[in-house]
């Protein structure tokens, strides 16, 4: 670790004295310790044959790499000092965007009362960043919309959430008591974007295709009201788990027949140094979403989802 914090420093500096000057020693042993990393990695971090030195590739690649266990390792001293010390401190979670009011309320005060040493600072944040800022030290735990696509980070228990779809409220389909997915054909399609959670958004869309819904065009929303806003305005249909489009009383919300989109939230956390937090807050999320009334737990269908009052009473 020291000597990957001298490469880090003349990394910065792109110069070997004022690297020494910055980490308070000589540029001699300065520069031994960083022939010594090249020694041991087999490959040379920086190019000396000009005036001024520059990274070689495999220097870019290691400054990246090094810049990251770097944070890790101070992220291990915090934590194993604040254990120590019978203090679990602040843990920074995200929460995909789409998470609703009810839910956050329950989240923090379930957590207060089953871990009321531990503070939390919830961060509203997409699926694909919280994957990055849990790689970077930037989170500490995330809900993510699976499937995702990582290998450094551990996930807990899966919960399904079921979506149906939101339409206009003049639409005839707005008639039905519930709409299949071939229903929709001939629609555009409103969509968060494909950044926010690829794998969750491919797997919405080969799911519409095999049920015979190919949307004439995929429109993008980030905000769940503007979302909602484009389906008021007639550009597409969108799938929702339904209490924003409970306010909107120019759109109807409707379940999809058979149950086939179901949105699957997990917590995710570092596989390495995580947080002695997240277990607990883990465990309160899923607690939390499979109590939710727009939620199903267990993930086999033994649980009916409470439909809302545009179903019930429209």
């Amino acid at each position: 670790m020291r000597h990957l914090r001298i490469f880090v420093a003349v990394a910065d500096e792109m110069n070997f004295g004022r690297a020494a000057e910055r980490l308070g020693t000589a540029q001699p042993p300065l520069s031994r310790a960083v022939r010594r990393l090249e020694e041991d990695l087999g490959a040379e971090l920086f190019d000396r044959s000009r005036r001024q030195i520059a990274l070689t590739p495999a220097g870019a690649v290691l400054l990246d790499e090094a810049r990251d266990l770097l944070a890790r390792e101070e992220r291990t001293r915090v934590l194993v000092r604040r254990a120590r010390d019978g203090d679990l401190g602040t843990l920074r979670a995200g929460v995909p965007p789409d998470t609703s009011a009810a839910v956050l309320g329950a989240l923090l005060a379930e957590c207060a009362d089953r871990a009321p040493a531990l503070r939390i600072d919830l961060q509203e944040v997409t699926t694909d960043e919280q994957l990055r800022l849990l790689a970077s030290g930037g989170l500490d735990v995330g809900l993510v919309h699976a499937p995702v696509d990582a290998t450094d980070v551990a996930l807990g228990p899966e919960v399904g959430v079921d979506l149906g779809v939101v339409l206009p409220r003049t639409s005839p389909l707005a008639r039905l008591p519930e709409v299949a997915l071939d229903d929709l054909a001939g629609h555009d399609l409103v969509l968060f974007p494909r950044s926010a959670a690829p794998g969750w958004y491919d797997r919405t869309l080969d799911i519409c295709r095999a049920a015979g819904f190919v949307p004439g065009r995929v429109r993008h929303a980030r905000n769940p009201e503007f979302l909602i806003g484009l389906v008021t305005a007639g550009r597409g249909v969108a799938f929702d788990q339904g209490p924003v489009a409970r306010k909107e009383p120019r759109v109807a919300w409707r379940p999809l027949a058979g149950r086939p989109l179901t949105q699957r939230i997990r917590a995710a956390w570092p596989r390495q140094s995580p947080h002695p937090g997240t277990r607990e807050f883990a465990s309160v999320a899923a607690d939390v979403l499979a109590r939710d009334r727009t939620t199903t737990a267990p993930l086999d269908g033994s649980a009916e989802t409470p439909r809302p009052w545009s179903v019930v009473f429209g």
